[in-house]
């Protein structure tokens, strides 16, 4: 490429709050990368949501940005928007004619949540952290220990 092409750079600035028609220059394997922020959350969508919640380096507009990208990391990488999303995930739980947040349940209903998700065997469904893990089966425990699996009860007593 001789220098009459050579293609401006945008250097992310974590100042400014991108919009979908802003530029921005990310390294890729290939070198770097010059897209508009819509294009980049529709070829790399989980590497754009870790710059913005788990870095904390790219600031985006939330209804240009935020909420079409939170859309595609359902689709591209439905086990990394599980994890993000945890108990505010919408599931489908009996009692319930549409979908409910899954903390809902997780917080005023601890034993049927631990019946519909270790028992009705939904852990694919809902992803708990350890620590989320541990209070469900403290909860339980307490409330109803008939319910308790085995397996469950020794993560408690470890």
């Amino acid at each position: 490429m001789d220098e009459m092409e050579q293609i401006a750079s945008y250097p992310l600035d974590p100042e400014k709050v991108y919009t979908s028609m802003d530029e921005l220059t990310l390294d890729t394997d290939e070198g770097p990368v010059t897209l508009k922020m819509g294009v980049w959350i529709n070829i790399d969508p989980v590497r754009i949501h870790k710059m913005i919640v788990k870095e904390k380096v790219l600031q985006v507009d939330v209804y240009e940005v935020l909420n079409p990208l939170v859309s595609k990391l359902r689709r591209a990488d439905p086990d990394y928007y599980k994890r993000f999303t945890g108990l505010k995930l919408t599931i489908d739980y009996p009692g319930y004619s549409g979908g409910i947040m899954a903390q809902i349940p997780f917080e005023n209903d601890p034993v049927g949540f631990y019946k519909w998700w270790r028992k009705g065997k939904h852990e694919d469904k809902v992803y708990l952290s350890f620590p989320r893990q541990v209070q469900l089966f403290q909860k339980v425990a307490l409330m109803d220990p008939k319910m308790i699996l085995k397996k469950d009860l020794d993560i408690l007593r470890s």
